[in-house]
């Protein structure tokens, strides 16, 4: 069994990004990172892009494959974390039932699940990818939000809103929640 962390500050946790693609979640995802290691702790980003292209190469977009590609980043995730490392995790992760997963590998002070909740049509304007227009043309069938679902979270612990504040303000928002549940220390 894992020894106690000599510091609340010393405890691990898994922030963990989700929302459609184009919302926001590796952005803020990264300005989170520099706060955090501001306030001197290192932090492993596991984007869902990269994990894709090293970790779960091959793996297709059914629903399965996203399962699975989901839930071993959660388990990597779950491995820093068990270990007091800070994991801050960007990805679509479209399916409730499969964050829920996720969450159960963790102590539940421990994850903390943010809904980038920015609207499809601010999504499909920001196109970083041009996926949306690919898939509105047939191009790129099971796209999530256009023809496979995104299920909103029942209960993020923090929703946050890139349409109307800046990365800086949302960044902040979370770095926030991490402060009061004392998983980070800020000077």
């Amino acid at each position: 069994m894992r020894q106690a962390a000599e510091s609340v500050y010393e405890n691990g946790v898994c922030v963990w990004f989700t929302g459609l693609s184009g919302a926001g979640k590796t952005t803020t995802a990264t300005h989170l990172q520099t706060l955090i290691e501001v306030a001197g702790r290192r932090v492993t980003m596991l984007d869902g892009d990269a994990v894709r292209e090293h970790l779960s190469h091959g793996l297709g977009f059914s629903k399965e494959d996203r399962d699975a590609n989901v839930l071993r980043i959660g388990y990597v995730a779950s491995q820093i974390v068990y270990h007091g490392g800070i994991a801050v995790c960007s990805l679509i992760s479209p399916y409730e039932e499969t964050r829920q997963k996720v969450r159960a590998m963790f102590e539940k002070r421990n994850f903390l699940e943010i809904h980038v909740a920015t609207p499809l049509d601010v999504c499909e304007s920001r196109d970083p990818k041009g996926n949306y227009a690919k898939a509105r043309r047939g191009e790129l069938p099971g796209f999530t939000g256009i023809d496979d679902p995104y299920e909103v979270p029942s209960a993020p612990d923090l929703a946050i809103n890139t349409h109307e504040f800046s990365v800086e303000h949302n960044a902040a928002l979370v770095l926030g929640v991490m402060v009061a549940r004392g998983l980070v220390q800020v000077d």
